[in-house]
C-alpha cells in the first residue's frame, strides 16, 4: 500500500516546479512537462519516491537512531518543528550552524553551556547574579536556545537529514555528504539531486506541499518506533520467561535433591 497518492499531492500543489529558465537539468528524469514556462513535476515519480523514503526512514527509527530535520526557510518553518516534535525528533528552524555535523564536539560544547545556564538558575546562582550580568547570561541562553532548540538532545550524530529545499540547505547537505550520512530531500526544479540520497521531487515552496509529503515520511517513522516499542516489550518479556524457567529449574532440582538425602537417611 502506497504512503500517499496522485490526487492527495495534487490537491496540495506537490506538482508545480520552478520558472523553466531557473530549472537545474539533473532534474530533467522528474519533470513531466513544462506549462506556461513552469516546470511540472511528474507525480508519479513523487509517489514512488516517498514510498522509498519513508520506507527507509522507518527502519532509520526503528533501529532507534534519529533524523535531524532541517528548514530555514518560513514556509516549512512552522511545519517541520511541529511535526519533528511529534516523533521526538531534532529539528534546526533557525539559520544552520555551520560545523554542526563536521565540527559536531563544537556544537555539543555549545549544548554544554547551555545545561550549565539552566543549572544555575536551577539551583539559585543566577538570583545572585548582579541585574547586567543575569541580562548577559539571559541573552546568551536565548541565543543559544535559538540557535540549537532541540539539537540540545542529539548526543551523538544523526543516523540521518531531512532537508526541505536542497538548494536553501547546501551546506548542511554537503556537511552530511562529507560525513555519510544519507540525506533524505524535498527537491524542487531548480536544484540539484544529485547530492540527496533520498530525492522527493515535489514543490518545496508551498507549505501545503511540505506538509502532506512529512506527514507520510513521520507516519513511517512513527510505525518504526512503534515497532521498536512491540520488539522490545517481546524481548522483555522473554527475558522474563527465561529467567522464570531457570528459576523454576533450580526450584525442581532443589527439590529432587532433598529427597535423595531423605531416601538416604
Amino acid at each position: 500500500m502506497s504512503r500517499t497518492n496522485f490526487d492527495t499531492l495534487l490537491e496540495a500543489g506537490c506538482h508545480f516546479g520552478h520558472l523553466k529558465r531557473k530549472w537545474n537539468p539533473a532534474m530533467a528524469p522528474y519533470i513531466f512537462m513544462e506549462k506556461n514556462g513552469i516546470h511540472i513535476i511528474d507525480l508519479h515519480k513523487t509517489v514512488v519516491k516517498v514510498d522509498e523514503a519513508a520506507e527507509a526512514l522507518k527502519n532509520i527509527a526503528k533501529s532507534g537512531r534519529k533524523i535531524l530535520f532541517v528548514a530555514t526557510k518560513k514556509q516549512a518553518k512552522s511545519v517541520v518543528a511541529e511535526k519533528a516534535t511529534s516523533i521526538n525528533m531534532p529539528y534546526v528552524i533557525e539559520r544552520w550552524p555551520g560545523g554542526m555535523l563536521t565540527n559536531f564536539s563544537t556544537i555539543r560544547k555549545a549544548v554544554k553551556k547551555m545545561a550549565n545556564i539552566d543549572k544555575l538558575t536551577a539551583d539559585g546562582t543566577f538570583a545572585n547574579l548582579s541585574k547586567r550580568e543575569a541580562l548577559q547570561v539571559s541573552r546568551q541562553r536565548a541565543k543559544l536556545e535559538k540557535n540549537l532548540g532541540s539539537v540540545a538532545d542529539l548526543t551523538r550524530l544523526p543516523a540521518a537529514l531531512f532537508v526541505v529545499d536542497v538548494l536553501k540547505e547546501q551546506i548542511a547537505v554537503r556537511e552530511a555528504n562529507r560525513l555519510g550520512i544519507p540525506v533524505f530531500g524535498i527537491v524542487d526544479t531548480n536544484s540539484n539531486p544529485d547530492n540527496v540520497d533520498f530525492v522527493i521531487p515535489a514543490n518545496d515552496d508551498a507549505s501545503k506541499s511540505v506538509e502532506v509529503i512529512l506527514d507520510a515520511c513521520i507516519a513511517a517513522i512513527n510505525e518504526g518506533l512503534e515497532e521498536r516499542k512491540a520488539e522490545r516489550i517481546d524481548t522483555e518479556a522473554a527475558q522474563e520467561k527465561g529467567e522464570k524457567a531457570v528459576k523454576q529449574s533450580a526450584r525442581i532440582e532443589d527439590e529432587a535433591t532433598e529427597e535423595e538425602a531423605t531416601a538416604e537417611e
